[in-house]
């Protein structure tokens, strides 16, 4: 089962390897992935010599496991795929994993009604989806919003390794804000994803504030196996109980937030609220409402309010009320000195 589950982890690391078209490997370079993921998921040293890494390839090659990857040889020293964006983790099912999904997707539907199981309803529902899709060639009926461009994604299996191992990260940073990048030691505790956007959570050591990271300003990745990890208390519940979004201002006590909600948004609001603390206060007569909130008044809020345009405006607290009122200013001037202009 060991060799079989270390196949498996070379076959994985290959894969992602030849998905990178910006570095040329050859046979070594591959030797040295696959080392390095098999320490980081053994912990412990392994020599991989050049003959498992061509079997492997040769494997991987065949249709003995399905995959069929088109790797090939070139400049007589350096291996890619032929075909651009191939990856052995979007083949077809067979017809023996389909059968083995639908029996899983059974078992697991006996316990959708016990509370222990309803965070994973979702995931039944989408293996579902995907059995549909490989018997009956049919479209998807489930269509989960992606962005394949989005920078960054590739750092999300290790940065997830790092946290479920313990790791140290070392990583190279640059902010919008920054001119220049920075590398430093981090000691990751969470991921969050937020409008399709994803952070890393954790400090940059144990004294110092949570951080909030984007993926998609990361540079270079890497473990720092030579510190041990500092584990610090971290309540993502907690945490981001007054927020939204990922910008959690330490210090900053939440406010009560009255917002006026125009009758045509009103049941998108109440139907898909705005945070977890929101409260319906009044329905006036014209069926627009009143709600309440209580939170910190980052960023991110801030572009949920503006994003309604004129369907939402603010009632209180003052400060937010002008602020928005401001932008919204700002933003008709943009348009009336276009209009001048044609």
């Amino acid at each position: 089962m060991a060799q079989h589950k270390n196949a498996l982890i070379r076959y994985q690391t290959i894969d992602k390897c030849l998905q990178n078209n910006n570095r040329r490997w050859s046979l070594e370079d591959l030797i040295s992935a696959c080392s390095d993921a098999l320490y980081e998921f053994e912990g412990r040293t392994q020599n991989i010599s050049k003959r498992t890494i061509q079997l492997d390839i040769q494997m991987m090659r065949s249709e003995k496991l399905g995959y069929h990857a088109p790797i090939e040889v070139y400049d007589k020293k350096y291996y890619r795929y032929a075909e651009e964006g191939f990856t052995i983790t979007a083949i077809p099912l067979t017809e023996t994993d389909v059968q083995v999904l639908t029996e899983t997707v059974l078992m697991l539907k006996q316990f959708q009604n016990f509370s222990l199981f309803q965070d994973v309803s979702d995931i039944v529902q989408r293996l579902e989806d995907k059995i549909y899709t490989e018997t009956t060639q049919n479209q998807p009926i489930i269509y989960l919003d992606r962005n394949e461009k989005l920078k960054g994604i590739h750092f999300l299996d290790g940065i997830y390794q790092s946290i479920a191992k313990k790791i140290v990260l070392k990583m190279k940073y640059q902010s919008f804000t920054s001119i220049n990048p920075s590398t430093f030691d981090f000691y990751p505790v969470l991921l969050k994803e937020y409008n399709n956007r994803w952070f890393v959570i954790g400090k940059k050591s144990t004294n110092s504030p949570i951080l909030s990271l984007a993926l998609d300003r990361i540079i270079e990745l890497d473990y720092d196996f030579s510190k041990s990890f500092i584990p610090f208390p971290f309540d993502p519940d907690e945490y981001y109980k007054y927020t939204v979004g990922v910008t959690v201002m330490k210090g900053i006590q939440p406010k009560r937030i009255a917002l006026w909600v125009a009758a045509p948004h009103a049941p998108y609001v109440l139907t898909k609220p705005i945070h977890r603390s929101q409260r319906l206060i009044q329905t006036l007569e014209d069926h627009s409402i009143i709600i309440h909130l209580l939170l910190q008044m980052n960023f991110e809020f801030e572009r949920i309010l503006l994003g309604f345009g004129a369907g939402i405006k603010v009632i209180a607290p003052q400060e937010l009320k002008e602020r928005i009122a401001r932008i919204h200013q700002d933003a008709s001037l943009l348009y009336e000195e276009e209009s001048k202009t044609n």
